[in-house]
């Protein structure tokens, strides 16, 4: 908040009290032949200008029979004026009134700590209409433009790069502390902080769709969803507050009635009776109990915003902080959702680069994810890749072609059967139009080996000959991400017990995935009905329950735990529209902090609300009994108010769990082979925009 901000957030209390500090000073200054009348004027003032907005609230919430924490103020404060303490009366209001803006500077603190990232997004954005570049308001860029990023520049706009590569600063809306690196065909986000590079985008989303405008509009929206404590805290309220206007009028008539009090200090009975009515009126006032829980729940939810994780509502951070059984679904969640050359088993003599340049050589004619994996990683290696001719793909089988002259297939064990698709190997270039498939050589021992031993540890196989000679055989698999086990080590260490993987894959993938990840539950083959009936199993005897997911087929148990968690960086629109919590990048990192921080917030709002209660049940005695005058009464009870509103703001300073750090390149940007995990927001928050 800027100084003229916060000083017109003030500026109420401020008046306020320099009119309440003058009034009490003059006659205490001036001597007692000084006129009363100027003192008057100033507290009147006071009581106006500090008075004026609880009233208002409290009358209209009067008139509909709902009696508030505003109204039993401005009751307290007219009580006191009536028996002639206009210095407590004002005092009251004074401190009443600076109790609210120190709430709504709370409040407002935790909703700019969001809505400031809205303002990194620059509002003009270059892009290239009719072969000339203009600068255009970002509202009028439509889908489908293109948008011109010069190094050094905020990138406007969500969209694909199509021209050029850069480091990427994307910290405003995944958290990463470290620059991404993107290139042709990567998604860049608006606000996020270009690198040395200029880039050219494509717009995917228009400015008010943007990742960053949705989670401003998420966060509003999580704040007016009360928590479970809110809304008990509101019940009892509206309980609360008319049965100590009860109390008070009891108070206030009864003893003076009954002869239980006495004129004292040159008051009467009656104005005893009153001013020990007016001090349990605002030592009753539940103000701290009210703004409690919003306090700590809106820091809360803005904190964990700002991390990269997205929770839509207070009572789904409340929930996640009683989580204590957790399933994940294991393709995309645990994994990466893609396959992955993991082995290289290099054969007679030949070297893993010469079999992994070769396979890739076949398969970067094809757009098959293993075919796809295999020649992305002889480019990450710097492979020279060699040409290849008369290329034959053998259906459900694998590939062969020409190269230098020499026939090489890459494929499953079927390919090289005797009838894998053809007769002869073959070295001429006949050979790849005419046996495609199998030589009649007989596959060794060792390549049944390695081929077995691969398919045990549950890798698809792709099998590589040149010539007659078999060079190689290639493992691939969906990989654990790098951070899985330690994340899951973290969550176990933090009391979440059982942990346990879901998945449609069969037992013996699922059960090598969980033992590299350190998970010993399984359940393997799942239809989607069946991962709802592990939900119901693992919320038995009311255990709350966390689900974990990213596809279609996981939102019906999203829907089903007690929270849903997805995983925003790859989810599907259907499965974050059924999440409860959206983890903004892919990685599972970031669940042992939400349940961190979840945790923090709940100790937060049992704290505030014992603090709360405990002082109104320390002062109502004490005012019954007659022993509370009312300055220590306002002081106390207002003192209580502050003390919850800044132990809720200290979210806002949660520290976050350290992650596992990729290596970087010599820019200090992740380079593209270690961003597996980086983030991909705009699939978690963009609608309509699928997988």
């Amino acid at each position: 908040m800027t100084p003229l901000r916060l000083a017109r957030e003030l500026a109420v209390p401020a008046i306020a009290g320099l009119c309440l500090l003058a009034g009490w000073l003059l006659p205490h200054l001036m001597g007692e032949a000084f006129p009363r009348w100027p003192s008057i004027v100033l507290l009147a003032i006071a009581y106006l200008v500090a008075g004026a907005e609880p009233a208002w609230q409290g009358l209209r919430q009067a008139m509909a029979m709902r009696f508030d924490i505003d109204f039993l103020m401005v009751i307290a404060a007219l009580g006191a004026a009536a028996i002639g303490e206009l210095v407590d009366g004002a005092l009251l209001l004074f401190l009443f009134s600076l109790g609210h803006s120190l709430e709504h500077y709370a409040i407002g603190q935790a909703r700019r700590a969001i809505a400031a990232l809205g303002k990194l997004a620059p509002r003009v954005v270059r892009v290239r209409r009719d072969n000339a570049e203009v600068d255009v308001p970002v509202e009028q860029v439509a889908v489908g433009e293109t948008a011109i990023v010069r190094p050094g520049e905020r990138v406007g706009v969500d969209g694909i790069v199509r021209r050029g590569a850069s480091a990427i600063d994307q910290s405003p809306i995944t958290g990463e502390s470290m620059p991404v690196e993107k290139v042709v065909g990567d998604e860049v986000f608006a606000g996020t902080l270009n690198g040395d590079g200029a880039i050219e985008v494509e717009v995917v989303r228009a400015a008010a769709d943007s990742t960053m405008a949705r989670m401003i509009r998420l966060v509003e929206e999580a704040h007016s969803q009360k928590s479970v404590v809110q809304r008990a805290a509101d019940r009892f309220t509206r309980i609360y507050v008319p049965v100590v206007l009860v109390m008070v009028a009891f108070v206030a008539t009864v003893p003076p009635l009954a002869g239980w009090v006495v004129a004292q200090d040159g008051m009467s009975a009656w104005s005893v009776a009153i001013l020990r009515a007016i001090a349990l009126l605002v030592g009753a006032s539940p103000c701290a109990l009210a703004i409690s829980t919003p306090a700590a729940v809106l820091s809360g939810v803005a904190r964990a915003a700002r991390s990269g994780v997205l929770i839509k509502g207070g009572a789904h951070l409340e929930s996640l902080a009683l989580v204590r059984a957790i399933a994940m679904d294991k393709t995309g969640t645990i994994t990466y959702g893609r396959p992955q050359v993991t082995e290289i088993r290099a054969l007679d003599g030949m070297s893993e680069h010469r079999v992994l340049a070769l396979a890739a050589a076949l398969e970067q004619q094809s757009g098959h994810p293993l075919a796809r994996a295999i020649v992305q990683l002889a480019q990450e290696r710097s492979l020279a890749i060699p040409a290849v001719r008369d290329l034959v793909a053998v259906r459900g089988k694998g590939l062969a072609g020409m190269v230098d002259g020499v026939l090489v297939r890459a494929g499953a064990m079927k390919l090289f059967e005797p009838d894998g698709g053809g007769t002869s190997g073959g070295n001429g270039a006949s050979g790849a139009s005419g046996s495609a498939g199998a030589s009649r050589t007989s596959i060794p021992p060792t390549v049944r080996q390695a081929v077995h031993e691969l398919e045990t540890a549950a890798h698809t196989v792709v099998v590589v000959a040149e010539g007659d000679r078999f060079i190689g055989v290639l493992g691939l698999r969906d990989r654990p991400r790098a951070e899985a086990r330690a994340a899951i080590a973290r969550l176990r260490a933090m009391g979440v017990d059982p942990i346990v993987m879901l998945t449609g894959d069969n037992a013996v993938v699922a059960q090598a995935i969980a033992q590299e990840v350190g998970l010993t539950e399984v359940r393997a083959s799942l239809l989607p009905e069946q991962k709802i009936a592990v939900i119901a199993e693992l919320s038995k005897d009311r255990r709350a329950c966390a689900m974990v997911g990213d596809g279609v087929n996981d939102a019906p148990a999203l829907a089903a735990a007690t929270v849903g968690i997805a995983m925003g960086g790859g989810g599907t629109d259907v499965a974050l529209e059924a999440a409860d919590v959206a983890l903004m990048r892919s990685d599972l990192g970031r669940l042992p902090y939400a349940l961190a921080l979840s945790r923090a917030s709940r100790r937060i709002v049992l704290q505030n609300v014992s603090v709360s209660m405990g002082m109104v049940a320390v002062l109502i005695p004490l005012a019954i009994l007659g022993m509370l005058p009312i300055t220590l009464a306002v002081i106390l009870h207002e003192g209580s108010t502050v003390v919850v509103v800044l132990n809720g703001l200290r979210l806002l300073a949660f520290k976050d769990v350290p992650l596992p750090v990729a290596p970087t390149n010599g820019s200090g940007a992740q380079p593209r082979a270690q961003r597996e995990n980086r983030a991909a927001p705009a699939d978690a928050l963009a609608e309509g925009t699928k997988r």
